[in-house]
């Protein structure tokens, strides 16, 4: 997350001779990144992004905090002039003479670690002070009026949310914290109306109306206005997980979510309530009107870590001086006891759920120092052996990808998952499908069972875009197995829009590629292809891997306005079945002679023409395809010799058994 704070504001926690570029520079060498800074008027405001796991900064009192242990490690002055999180406490709160009734009541422990309210009477309703709009507005938080923006300023300055209910409209002066149920509904102080999917943390009051989505936006129905003149101020800190739930399920967000949903500490919130009283009595003239309610069921203190001077050198790598360790730690708001250069160390309230073990120690030390300033060692390279197998994959998809696209096809790369419309528009059964328990889109409801919807969806989406389109993807399926993690199976898809023929040279041409043996291509029974185009691709006695066309019934039920053709290989039987290294054929140094030869139309697979035309006559060294027209197939034969030139004359005769073969074998 990212805060905004002035340079003015900071001085007011910070005495330091650095001037805002400076802070800029070494604040982001060694803590916070200070992404940008913008003159201002007379002031200058800096952009600032907090890590997650550092909430405790993300207040301007939290980066005087960092700038006082990093800026004398760049012989800069940096001192706290106050510490309001230490030096403010309940007990400079004094109790009325004649309080107000209020009640709070918790259904269930759990939902907010520490909670505490006061009443204030008498408030005077207006503007806030010209400083303080002027810091709000620096910080991207609009002024509305000196009772809100008391709440605002006090979550900037010490990181702390807060709110104030209007007193007199909390029906019965009693609120009650508990969970939402499925349907209910609250309109929030922007005046949107939330429906809560249930199990959400909200306040009602003595009339069972929603009052407060805790931890995300007050209820407009207990807002302040003008003619407000007692309010309740309420600092607590949520159950993080619930409050981010509810958040990302609602759409709801607001500031104080973000500080709540990282996890806040309770400790913080005493001096917060107690900061809010002072602000409010000094520019709205509040009197206290109640005792402070503070719940806080379960206190829990900052546990001491040990850590010896030498483990933080082992650590880090540089010989640090024990006084320095202990100045940095110090100088970040912890109590160390050094002994025998045994460092004891007792994390601020504010660093509890951070500092936790002697490495989050040695880590502080660490990035103070710098790590700029830690020599630049290089470890040694290092060749992890892979398995043959994960070898074998990836030297032989990234020859397959290679190839593809050097033929001239456009690689995809598809989400995993796949929507329950992709499943049934093919015919298949999403129960086949392993579907996801917690997707974040019906379109991604399924992990696919096959890449073949994936490229159909590619097809349609560049329809056109261009005349010819050829696509290509390698990558996983993924096959539901009973109680177990689904098999993982590599596959490979092509799809194409140019003809039956031009997909099936693709193929041989990367079989061929492959050195794999010459393959067997047999009718197939395919369920995505029509039946007049469809065959297998047989390695030996398996199935490699099959082609088709999609049938015209799916065509039209997918909209699609060209046909499509598809094939799909299992990537792990073409890796199986690679030649290593391709046989030797001497050059032939005779001629080759060349022939056409239009076939009428032909019942058998043009596999067997091509046999029989191989054995025909030994002196035919290859067989290209040239097309079919209305039934007719055309082929170019190519004649040579390894012992002499041939003749035109030798050739025609070659020819003539050729065409006798092919009679013969007809009948």
């Amino acid at each position: 997350m990212n805060i905004k704070i002035t340079y003015k504001w900071l001085l007011e926690y910070l005495n330091t001779d650095a001037d805002p570029y400076e802070m800029q520079k070494y604040l982001s060498l060694s803590g916070p990144g200070v992404e940008r800074v913008d003159k201002v008027g007379d002031d200058y405001v800096f952009d600032i992004e907090v890590t997650t796991n550092r909430i405790d900064m993300a207040s301007v009192f939290g980066i005087a905090q960092e700038a006082q242990a990093i800026l004398p490690q760049f012989d800069k002055q940096a001192k706290l002039t106050a510490n309001p999180l230490g030096d403010m406490s309940f007990a400079d709160v004094k109790n009325p003479d004649a309080p107000l009734p209020f009640e709070c009541v918790w259904e269930q422990e759990g939902l907010a670690s520490r909670t505490s309210f006061i009443v204030l009477d008498e408030v005077a309703f207006g503007p806030s002070p010209k400083q303080m709009q002027d810091y709000l507005t620096k910080s991207d938080v609009r002024p509305l009026n000196n009772l809100v923006d008391v709440t605002n300023y006090i979550m900037i300055a010490l990181g702390q949310p807060a709110h104030v209910f209007d007193y007199d409209k909390i029906a019965g002066h009693k609120l009650t914290l508990r969970l939402s149920r499925k349907g209910e509904s609250i309109t929030t102080l922007d005046g949107k109306t939330v429906k809560l999917p249930g199990g959400d943390m909200v306040m009602e009051d003595g009339d069972h109306r929603l009052v407060d989505l805790c931890g995300i936006m007050g209820g407009l129905d207990t807002a302040v206005d003008q003619n407000t003149k007692r309010v309740v101020l309420f600092t607590q800190t949520y159950n993080k997980k619930r409050v981010r739930n509810t958040s990302m399920k609602t759409g709801a967000r607001s500031t104080a979510a973000t500080y709540f949903e990282k996890g806040l500490d309770e400790e913080r919130t005493e001096p917060a309530l107690v900061y809010g009283v002072k602000l409010l009595k000094e520019i709205a003239n509040a009197r206290i009107a109640s005792p402070i309610i503070d719940h806080y069921p379960h206190p829990k203190k900052a546990a001491p870590v040990s850590v010896s001077q030498e483990f933080i050198t082992s650590r880090i790598g540089v010989d640090i001086p024990t006084e320095l360790s202990v100045q940095i730690l110090t100088n970040l708001g912890f109590d160390v006891v050094e002994r025998k250069h045994i460092l004891k160390v007792t994390p601020s309230a504010q660093r509890k759920y951070d500092i936790a073990i002697p490495e989050d120690l040695v880590e502080e030390i660490a990035r103070i120092y710098g790590y700029h300033n830690l020599p630049n060692q290089l470890p040694p390279a290092v060749h992890v052996e892979q398995p043959r197998a994960t070898h074998d994959l990836i030297t032989h998809t990234s020859r397959i990808k290679h190839y593809l696209s050097h033929l001239g096809l456009h690689e995809q790369m598809n989400y995993s998952m796949i929507s329950h419309e992709m499943i049934t528009g093919l015919g298949l059964d999403p129960a086949n499908h392993l579907k996801l328990a917690n997707s974040t889109s019906s379109q991604w409801q399924y992990m696919r069972t096959s890449l073949i919807p994936s490229l159909i969806q590619n097809m349609r989406d560049n329809y056109g875009k261009k005349d010819r389109l050829e696509f290509f993807e390698l990558s996983k399926v993924y096959y539901p197995q009973p109680s177990d993690l689904p098999k993982e199976v590599w596959k490979l898809t092509l799809a194409t829009n140019t003809s039956f023929e031009d997909l099936k040279g693709i193929i041989e041409a990367l079989l061929g590629h492959l050195m794999t043996p010459t393959p067997t291509v047999e009718v197939g029974n395919i369920d995505f292809f029509a039946q007049q185009a469809q065959v297998d691709f047989k390695l030996g006695d398996i199935i490699a891997g099959s082609m088709g066309r999609l049938t015209t019934a799916l065509q039209h039920a997918l909209d699609l306005k060209q046909q499509i053709f598809l094939a799909s290989f299992d990537v792990q039987t073409l890796i199986d079945n690679t030649g290593a290294v391709r046989p030797y054929r001497p050059i032939n140094p005779y001629a080759t002679i060349k022939r056409d030869l239009t076939l009428e139309a032909q019942t058998r697979p043009y596999q067997q023409i091509v046999q029989v035309v191989r054995e025909a006559t030994p002196l035919l060294q290859s067989v290209a395809y040239l097309g079919s027209y209305e039934g007719k197939i055309s082929l170019r034969l190519y004649f040579s010799s390894h012992t002499k030139n041939i003749t035109e004359q030798e050739v025609g005769e070659e020819l003539e058994k050729i065409k006798t073969a092919l009679k013969q074998t007809s009948n």
